[in-house]
């Protein structure tokens, strides 16, 4: 398969009638669909876009995502997803970084998520507008080695980057995956993850490249565990993807007990670390479960490992996530730059292969620093700055992070560009963002020193303006001053004992493996 869109569309003409997506508003069969898409990709085309132009999807889980993301593709344009709950500042940064042609966005009955002002340079487009318009539907751009998505994740720099992934590595992601878990016709899928996550589209794309049907439900219902268990009885749901933090809230819920009986037969797990005991869980309630651990950076799409996990394997409470995907090849490395091979011995991990993203957009530089040609001799790899062995069975685990990049359920967020965020604000001298244990879970402190009167709600409610809720940090503490120790270092340890906070325990970087 070398494209996701292609596949689709082959999918269409063999079973037209079949189901393909539906929400709360629209149902479509396959033919339906792509007449949707190619009647949106008309009205993309009208507005200028061509091949190579990037098309921001400001469009919250819905058909209507769908459709503008195929349409971008088929017209060789690369989609760009934005989450319609980011601040407009954040906002404005991502659409001027990567220039789009338009931003498409959703009529709700209060109108548009944004407004134009909020998005200076680009001009938003509704989905209905582009429905509307008149013209002959354009010719699917045939298939080629292009860029198919940016996705923008949080910025080591301080500023979001955005990973732009190939055609031929979003196939081979979603080949993979669907593959591994072994859709077909017959699997309804329930969307769970937000579609502006890159992990959402291993529910989203596997499924319609085999010709089953997606079944979207708004992202904020699905907070409410009843939403989920009503939708996979109504919906006859087999399969579901999310983050390990949603399982828990499943299994935390009085309605597990009706997974016993349903139709739901397997879901995949990635973003972050599982955990033994919601898995147990899980199986308890529903002994036909099967479920996979995923694992992967989103600079290497989406997930390189898909793995169906069993009782015996996390009997020790060391859960696996696997070996790559075909095509897909690791390497441990430790301190000195030497390959890792002895069973058990812990390296940071380099990913090579055909899912490596294409680069940063409009950032060489920083690309240069992570796809590395000069690390193992024939390959470009990917330094993924996660620890990780290989166990006696041949699996990897991960173990930490060697970076300050984190993952709080499911999200990747940079220390640094949450420190920036804040430092920006007048009057802030100083600022060390430190994790501590939040209850058993990762936590993130943002220890502020201030040369004015500022209050830590005053500094909680300016950073609402700038960042999403899930980049927020747990607490803002006011301080004197960021103590050092004796070798120069932030003293941590001392900031959090001076605050009443705990060490995280068994961790110096994240909770979780990710993608």
């Amino acid at each position: 398969m070398a494209d996701v869109l292609h596949a689709i569309l082959r999918q269409a003409d063999s079973g037209p009638t079949l189901p393909a997506a539906k929400d709360l508003d629209v149902e479509y069969t396959y033919a339906e669909l792509i007449h949707e898409v190619s009647t949106v990709a008309a009205g993309l085309a009208a507005r200028g876009v061509a091949e190579g132009d990037r098309v921001a999807l400001l469009i919250p889980n819905s058909v209507d995502f769908v459709a503008a993301a195929l349409a971008s593709l088929w017209l060789g344009a690369i989609f760009v997803p934005l989450a319609v709950t980011d601040p407009d500042a954040r906002l404005a940064t991502i659409v001027g970084d990567c220039s789009p042609t338009v931003v498409v966005t959703t009529e709700g009955p209060d109108g548009p998520p944004h407004s134009s002002s909020a998005l200076p340079g680009a001009p938003l487009v509704s989905i209905s507008e582009l429905r509307a318009t008149a013209g002959a539907h354009r010719d699917v751009v045939p298939e080629l080695a292009r860029a198919s998505y940016a996705i923008y994740t949080s910025g080591t720099t301080g500023t979001p980057k955005g990973v732009l992934i190939g055609s031929e590595a979003f196939a081979a992601a979603v080949g993979s995956a669907a593959e591994a878990l072994g859709l077909d016709r017959a699997t309804r899928t329930l969307c769970v993850s937000p579609f502006h996550f890159d992990g959402s589209f291993d529910a989203l794309f596997p499924t319609l490249i085999t010709g089953g049907a997606v079944v979207i439900r708004p992202r904020d219902a699905l907070l409410f565990p009843r939403t989920f268990f009503n939708a996979v009885r109504d919906e006859s749901i087999s399969y579901s993807s999310f983050s390990p933090s949603y399982l828990h809230l499943l299994v935390a819920s009085p309605q597990l007990a009706m997974l016993a009986d349903s139709s739901l037969q397997m879901i995949a797990l990635g973003g972050e670390a599982c955990s033994a005991a919601d898995l147990t869980a899980a199986w308890t309630a529903a002994p036909q479960l099967r479920i996979f651990n995923r694992y992967g950076p989103t600079e290497t799409t989406i997930a390189v490992t898909n793995l169906e996990l069993t009782r015996e394997m996390i009997a020790g409470g060391v859960i696996p996530f696997g070996i790559p995907h075909a095509g897909v090849e690791f390497f441990l490395l430790d301190d000195d730059g030497e390959v890792v091979t002895e069973t058990g011995r812990v390296g940071e991990l380099y990913v090579a292969g055909n899912q490596l993203m294409m680069g940063y957009w409009g950032a060489p530089e920083h690309t240069a620093e992570v796809l590395r040609s000069d690390v193992v001799p024939g390959r470009t790899t990917y330094r993924t700055g996660d620890l990780v062995y290989r166990d006696k069975n041949g699996l990897y685990v991960y173990v930490d992070r060697a970076d300050r990049v984190v993952k709080r359920s499911g999200v990747r967020i940079s220390l640094i560009e949450m420190s920036e965020s804040i430092r920006n604000f007048d009057g802030v001298e100083g600022v060390a963002c430190v994790l501590f244990d939040d209850e058993g879970k990762l936590g993130i402190a943002a220890f502020v020193v201030c040369a004015t009167s500022t209050t830590a709600r005053d500094l909680q409610d300016a950073v609402r303006d700038v960042l999403p809720d899930t980049m927020l940090p747990n607490r803002i503490v006011i301080v004197e001053e960021l103590p050092l120790t004796g070798s120069g270092k932030l003293d941590e340890r001392r900031l959090l004992a001076d605050s009443g906070l705990e060490v995280l325990r068994g961790a110096a970087g994240s909770e979780a493996t990710g993608t």
